[in-house]
């Protein structure tokens, strides 16, 4: 089903958060603020805010850019999104196959989309060997693989897995981590980098040990600083991704941002995740407990002082108009930020564009910066006011090594569940079976905890 806009209403599907059959749905926008409204004939009624304040909605949202050019992985049988691997109905190709290693974790925090724990298993090698080349198979090698969990450095052989990665040809690998055996052992961030790892994707809740105490069950702050410098000095990118939860770390976004600024280039990029309502999360939620894009681009304008402006930010030019935001800025000489993008802008600087770009763009700037070449910037000038072809100077050096992206990805659960949006997802899970299953989707669970994908056969899900 295409989005109809009516006005006020834009049509869509979703799911009964309850039973996880398939609904018609409609974005209804409300003033300024937008809900996803839905009815199950036997469940009852549900509404949930999906867009708060500016920017103004129908200004922000668009259509993606680009198709899918793959071959269909499984045939339509009951439709999305009961058909992942992917279907015929799925509209892009996947930017980032997230590979999850193992289901074990050093840690048990009471918020975990993945309920890892200290139990689960490993996959071996020759497991790891297929998820590989199944995603060759999907999308070649232009693509970025996350290897994930549970937490991937429990696994020894970690870097024989990364090694085997970029044997086949991928050449963006990267770590999400909480980062607590690269701060505890000296060595391992070299390890890692010297294996071919590229980037780490670090759980960074925030800069105050409390918050770590409520999301992770300790403090934590002193090690996530250590494992960032052991990166530093081994070369390897790092990307800070806070799980925002209301009440418990949003007073802290501008906080973070600053860090990163302080701790640039070594720190390469702010994620930040709104916290979903799937997986090990305790409550079912009520509306004044969602964060929405809009809210985030708002916290961080307030947080910055000014610095960062809901202005500087702009939709994704791949995935959905409403799965995320993205901006990217450069720290000045002597203070002060300029914003490489905005609402509308496209270029070098920004992650606008097709997939390949996209993904590109993203490589390039969550890897740690590499030395001054004397290449040529496609759209600055050598005062980074303007559209040029200026050899790379002094102002180069600075994008290259002063330039920080802050993004916001909004997940989504069986509430707020948008059928529209799941079709244009372009970050798939490599299930253990090989099917590539959009996040969200593999990740939902229903109101009782029922999971739609995680922990099934995937043989032929029903």
């Amino acid at each position: 089903m295409d989005c109809c806009d009516c006005g006020n209403v834009f049509e869509t599907e979703s799911l009964c958060p309850v039973c996880m059959k398939r609904l018609p749905a409609m974005r209804e926008v409300r003033g300024s603020d937008v809900f996803l409204v839905k009815r199950c004939p036997e469940h009852g009624e549900f509404h949930t805010i999906i867009w708060r304040s500016g920017p103004e909605f129908r200004g922000w949202k668009k259509k993606s850019g680009g198709n899918r050019t793959g071959e269909a992985q499984t045939p339509t049988v009951r439709g999305c999104p009961f058909d992942c691997g992917i279907c015929p109905a799925h509209r892009k190709n996947a930017c980032t196959a997230v590979i999850e290693v193992t289901s074990r974790c050093n840690l048990r925090c009471p918020v975990c989309f993945a309920d890892s724990g200290g139990a689960g298993r490993d996959l071996d090698l020759a497991e790891m060997e297929e998820c590989y080349r199944r995603v060759l198979r999907a999308s070649g090698t232009d693509i970025i693989i996350q290897l994930s969990g549970g937490e991937p450095t429990v696994r020894d052989d970690l870097p024989a897995v990364i090694e085997m990665g970029r044997s086949l040809g991928f050449p963006f690998i990267q770590v999400n981590t909480n980062g607590l055996r690269i701060a505890e052992e000296k060595s391992y961030a070299f390890t890692l980098r010297q294996a071919g790892a590229a980037s780490v994707f670090l759980q960074f809740d925030g800069t105050e040990d409390g918050i770590y105490e409520t999301l992770r069950g300790r403090p934590l702050y002193a090690a996530k600083r250590r494992a960032i410098q052991r990166c530093a000095e081994n070369g390897i990118g790092v990307v800070l991704v806070p799980t925002l939860v209301p009440g418990v770390n949003t007073h802290n976004i501008g906080s973070i941002i600053k860090l990163a600024l302080e701790l640039s280039p070594a720190v390469r990029g702010v994620h930040f995740q709104p916290v979903g309502y799937f997986g090990r999360c305790p409550d079912t939620p009520e509306n004044s407990r969602r964060l929405t894009l809009p809210d985030v681009m708002a916290a961080i304008e307030e947080q910055t002082d000014g610095m960062m402006r809901i202005e500087d930010f702009s939709p994704p030019g791949w995935e959905n108009s409403l799965c995320s935001f993205h901006g990217t800025f450069l720290a000045k000489p002597g203070g002060g930020l300029q914003a490489l993008t905005g609402h509308g802008a496209a270029g070098c600087c920004s992650a606008e564009g097709g997939d390949a770009h996209a993904v590109s763009f993203t490589a390039r700037q969550w890897s740690a910066p590499p030395a001054a070449t004397g290449q040529e910037c496609c759209c600055c000038d050598s005062s980074g006011n303007g559209p040029g072809t200026e050899t790379l100077d002094g102002f180069l050096e600075l994008v290259r090594t002063r330039m920080l992206s802050v993004s916001c990805m909004a997940f989504q659960d069986v509430w707020n569940l948008d059928l529209e949006r799941t079709k244009d997802c372009c970050i798939h899970v490599v299930a253990p079976n090989g099917k590539m299953i959009p996040f969200c989707l593999y990740n939902m669970t229903s109101a009782n905890g029922e999971n739609l994908y995680r922990g099934k056969s995937l043989a032929h899900h029903s």
